[in-house]
């Protein structure tokens, strides 16, 4: 009989997470029943939200249970088939398969894999999936750049923030992009277009707002949280919007996190604030689709994935996300691609 390997969470991190809070099990495949599929994991993929899963405070879905397999968004490839939906060999979304070799999985809570000329498998789990439709939706539904406003974007060489800032330009904004690194802010300016950045490790993020933003701040699409959005907060002009994506900075913290320093700026400059999850907005993916699809055929929105092998190796690779030490959307390898 097959077997398949998952994470199971056993414990919950306290502060950062540690190697007893995950343990790799191996186990026996069951039986389908009729309607359920097994599903190969060809993708893996990994999201600040993991760390945030697998703690028990408040938050918008249910925290992973203690003896649960990881949650985690997943590709895969049909195995084996009970269902009349799915064939084996097709490739499927399995929404939150989970951090496992395999997935049992019922036919109503997969989705078929488009196939694009010319876009690789992988543009499903960042532009043409759910980082790109949370790119689309905090930038176009609540940030609403105009022609010639500033928009600044923090994690900007991320999954998420290097399509949000791409997305402003095409909108006609000038984009600030805020980064750790030189290589990751000359790929903000170079490849992406973005109309400056700035280099949150080696220099003084007030100081380069000012010079790149001398008008202020009409958007702010938040990823990081923390003294970044304080900064970015504080230079704000009247009617700003701020998609609030994620505060990452936070994450490992054991506090909850503060909110911007200058609380008074909200009312002052009357500005809109909205935390959003693009599960909120799934309804609506075919209105991000029919833009996002297009751009990327055309080649005017641009992506990276960064691609690490094997779930064994998973806890190592989230950690990439804390460090930085990744190019756009992180992605774990589980098996070969059909």
């Amino acid at each position: 009989m097959a077997t398949l390997k998952r994470w199971v969470l056993r414990s919950r991190p306290q502060g950062e997470i540690r190697p007893e809070n995950l343990e790799l099990v191996e186990e026996q495949v069951r039986d389908l029943a009729d309607g359920e599929v097994l599903v190969r994991t060809v993708y893996l993929s990994l999201d600040p939200t993991n760390r945030i899963w697998m703690s028990d405070q408040d938050q918008y879905m249910p925290p992973v249970g203690i003896g649960d397999t990881m949650r985690g968004g997943s590709i895969g490839v049909v195995e084996q088939s009970r269902s009349g939906r799915f064939k084996q060999g097709d490739l499927v979304n399995t929404g939150l398969g989970g951090w496992s070799t395999h997935v049992v999985a019922n036919e109503g809570a997969l989705f078929p894999v488009p196939q694009i000329p010319g876009v690789p498998v992988t543009a499903f789990m960042s532009v043409l999936g759910a980082t790109g439709l949370t790119a689309w939706f905090g930038m176009c539904d609540i940030g609403k750049p105009q022609a010639g406003e500033t928009v600044v974007v923090s994690a900007a060489a991320g999954a998420v923030g290097s399509i949000a800032g791409q997305i402003a330009k095409l909108k006609g904004a000038r984009v600030i992009g805020i980064a750790g690194g030189k290589a990751k802010c000359d790929w903000l300016t170079g490849e992406l277009g973005f109309d400056g950045a700035i280099d949150y490790k080696n220099e003084d993020v007030g100081a380069a707002l000012d010079r790149l933003c001398p008008n202020g701040i009409d958007v702010n699409f938040e990823n990081v949280g923390g003294a970044i959005m304080d900064a970015v907060v504080d230079r704000m002009n009247n009617y700003g919007r701020m998609p609030l994506c994620g505060m990452i900075s936070t994450y490992n913290d054991n506090d909850r996190p503060a909110g911007p320093k200058d609380f008074a700026r909200v009312l002052m400059h009357r500005l809109t604030i909205r935390g959003f999850i693009v599960t909120d907005f799934l309804p609506r993916a075919g209105e991000a689709m029919a833009e996002l699809i297009p751009w990327v055929a055309s080649g005017q929105l641009k992506w990276k994935v960064h691609v690490d092998q094997g779930l064994e190796g998973a806890m190592t690779s989230l950690q990439r996300l804390f460090t930085g030490d990744h190019d756009g959307k992180l992605l774990i390898q589980v098996s070969p691609e059909p």
